[in-house]
């Protein structure tokens, strides 16, 4: 519970160190002023200016902006999250209210934010376990008799992800794929596909092996991704209004194998 005291002293005023917009004349965000020293900026780098609260050099921005582009980007009206913004454009409801909702079921556990958060944090620890002087092999018998899983690796479906080539060729044009996490991303690879557990490396781990070298910490790393999947949302909700209503994925009611409650009686008849 919040302590009386500091809600007694929020009483009536507002205590906050990310900014404000003052009426009719300027915007601050974390100190700077955004119509003078933003202008010239990508969204991409206002975004991790209000989650971080630092600058990132060109070649970082262009390496953000290619892991949205190149691993969220899928315009695919079957995948989980982007058939739920399909279905609400099948149903008319608002623009706003599809992504809303595409988003919020992002945070799967299986997919998405889930295994996000979990990568990153493993490659986190992995690396301070190593520089420790613990053997990368002992961590990853640990890890998997702990928990029976490595996050970022093994998939669904298939084995190959088809992003993790594109991205590691953006990464090395740029300078930025030879970090301490993406080696060590790599060894953990090298384990577990040429060992018993025959689980090759997803796109979860080599995304958080870069944002990790990058300096992002987990909950910063999570927090940009939150978005990072919308710009496939919006070709699904726009392809599934553009189509007769109800017309996403109908199935009659005869093909149902309904095992439930009888059908009842209502009054006695």
């Amino acid at each position: 519970m919040p302590d009386h005291d500091d809600l007694i002293a929020a009483e009536d005023v507002l205590h906050t160190e990310m900014g404000g917009w003052f009426q009719g004349e300027r915007v601050v965000i974390r100190g700077k002023d955004l119509f003078t020293e933003f202008k010239h900026s990508s969204w991409v780098e206002i975004l991790l200016f209000g989650i971080t609260g630092k600058s990132y050099t060109e070649k970082q921005i262009k390496l953000f902006n290619g892991m949205w582009t190149l691993c969220g980007s899928y315009p695919d009206p079957r995948i989980w999250n982007n058939r739920i913004a399909s279905l609400a454009g099948s149903s008319r409801s608002t623009c706003a209210l599809a992504l809303g909702a595409a988003t919020a079921v992002s945070e799967a556990k299986i997919y998405g934010r889930g295994p996000d958060i979990h990568s990153i944090d493993l490659l986190l620890r992995a690396k301070k376990e190593i520089d420790s002087g613990v053997d990368l092999e002992f961590f990853i018998k640990n890890e998997l008799k702990t928990n029976r899983v490595i996050p970022g690796y093994g998939r669904p479906i298939v084995k190959v992800d088809e992003r993790i080539e594109p991205l590691r060729e953006l990464a090395s044009e740029l300078g930025l794929f030879d970090g301490e996490h993406v080696k060590i991303a790599y060894q953990i690879d090298e384990y577990l596909s040429n060992g018993r557990y025959r689980m090759k490396m997803n796109i979860a781990s080599l995304v958080a092996a870069l944002m990790a070298d990058q300096g992002f910490t987990a909950v910063e790393y999570y927090q940009f991704n939150v978005l990072s999947f919308s710009a496939g949302m919006f070709p699904c909700y726009i392809d599934a209004v553009n189509k007769p209503e109800g017309s996403f994925f109908p199935l009659r009611c005869e093909r149902i194998n309904y095992t439930g409650v009888a059908k009842r009686k209502w009054n006695g008849k």
